[in-house]
């Protein structure tokens, strides 16, 4: 702890700022924010904004300070300064610190409430993790408010002045929409039960579409039977849909949460479960507008198909003569048609018979010419054969000529040796083969006994 620097040298003698300097910072590291409690005195409100006060028991006492930018943050029923005065029991957030200047010990005040809201807040927050845990919060448990109610309830105090600002607030909304009310008292020991009671009862009379819970603002012990479990049970369990409406627009109750929709206030609950009047007669007035001129608009079209209708809507007779007249005018039309398809064939048949007499003339010729190449044809056709009857017998001489019987006739022989091959020369066999000779009239083997060259 740097504070303690100045602590480690015995013979050291420590300036007074020093001094207050290091047990400010002693208290500031060690001593966490912590809730006092104990009775305001000595109250200073000063110019600047802050307070100065000293907070006290039967034993004790201790000086604190609230600066302005704390102080201002304050809600009901501590809020603005209006209500902080001497002897009055409070519980403070606070730092402890010590003022270097005097050498005073003192708190510095972070938040203020009065004495025993630590423990409703507790309560509080217990029995809302409760029902929240049991589904009684869930979005799909609400039930959706009736858009035109026919009879609204009231669950409040005859004497509330939120039942005055409820009951105008309707009568300007919706005046002909009878409301019942269920009262009950709002504040004080039993008010919870006799609430939840009420509740009960609007739910078996089942004479009411809605049902407003409702009171005006004023402390969390003002508004805590709203803050009760019996009240928050008979909400979840009404068949009635439930509109809470408690408080400020600052305020919340157990209440708020269970119920199927939160107002901010009673007139914002009136609000809520009856439409405006006004808003709903201008939105008919607009509704009829549109219907007026929708129907205008389809009249006058209307009209103007009719009269497009009559424009086209052609007497009988009048129809007759204009199809009559197009029948002429086909027939004509035919006619002139029939008329120029004849010419046109007349033309062609002319052309036709000019192109024959044309023709005529020249298949004499025709004729002529074909005769004459048929003789020429058949004379050269004849030449051709006897020219080749020709070469075809000289070739023959030719090829009895060069027949080898012919040869042999004359004296000759052929000698061929055991694998047919022609012997040409005496130098080609050895003496013992055996050799074939054949002669114009059949032939004969032979063996080589000697040979030599002629």
């Amino acid at each position: 702890m740097p504070s303690g620097l100045f602590f480690e040298e015995k013979n050291r003698v420590l300036r007074v700022a020093e001094l207050n300097f290091a047990i400010k910072r002693l208290l500031e590291s060690n001593v966490p924010l912590l809730w006092v409690r104990g009775e305001i005195s000595n109250l200073v409100k000063a110019a600047s904004g802050h307070w100065y006060f000293s907070l006290k028991d039967e034993q004790a006492q201790v000086r604190c300070v609230m600066f302005r930018h704390k102080n201002q943050l304050l809600s009901n029923p501590v809020g603005n300064g209006q209500q902080v005065s001497n002897g009055q029991q409070v519980e403070i957030l606070a730092a402890v610190t010590l003022y270097e200047q005097r050498g005073d010990f003192q708190l510095t005040v972070e938040q203020m409430r009065p004495a025993g809201l630590g423990v409703l807040y507790e309560q509080f927050e217990r029995l809302k993790h409760k029902l929240q845990s049991e589904g009684l919060f869930a979005p799909e448990s609400k039930r959706p408010l009736p858009v035109f109610p026919k009879r609204i309830g009231i669950v409040t105090s005859p004497q509330a002045a939120a039942l005055r600002d409820v009951l105008t607030t309707l009568k300007l909304r919706l005046p002909n929409v009878p409301v019942i009310l269920y009262p009950a008292p709002v504040q004080g020991s039993g008010s919870a039960e006799k609430i939840a009671q009420a509740i009960a009862t609007a739910n078996r009379r089942a004479e009411c579409d809605v049902l407003i819970v409702c009171r005006g603002g004023g402390s969390i012990e003002d508004l805590w039977a709203f803050n009760e479990e019996v009240v928050a049970r008979a909400i979840s369990a009404s068949e009635i849909p439930v509109v809470s409406g408690v408080g400020h627009e600052t305020d919340f109750t157990i209440a708020d949460f269970v119920a199927d929709e939160r107002a901010p206030t009673p007139t914002a609950a009136a609000q809520r479960v009856a439409p405006d009047r006004h808003a709903l007669l201008r939105g008919l007035r607009d509704t009829a507008q549109h219907l007026e001129r929708a129907q205008r608009n389809r009249l006058q079209n209307a009209m103007q198909a009719l009269d497009y209708l009559q424009r086209r809507l052609v007497h009988p007779a009048q129809q007759l003569q204009r199809q009559t007249q197009q029948l002429t005018q086909l027939q004509q039309r035919m006619q002139r048609a029939f008329a120029y398809r004849k010419q046109q064939q007349h033309w062609q048949w002319q052309a036709l018979a000019q192109r024959l007499r044309a023709a005529g003339s020249d298949f004499a010729r025709l004729r002529d010419q074909q005769a004459n190449l048929a003789q020429r044809l058949v004379k050269a056709m004849r030449a051709t054969q006897a020219q080749r009857a020709g070469r075809v017998g000289n070739l023959a001489q030719h090829l009895v000529l060069l027949d080898p019987k012919q040869v042999l006739a004359r004296g000759y022989s052929l000698v061929q040796d055991v694998n047919g091959g022609v012997v040409a020369d005496a130098g080609q066999v050895a003496v013992g083969a055996e050799l074939k000779v054949t002669f114009a009239k059949g032939w004969a083997r032979t063996e080589v006994k000697e040979h030599g060259e002629s």
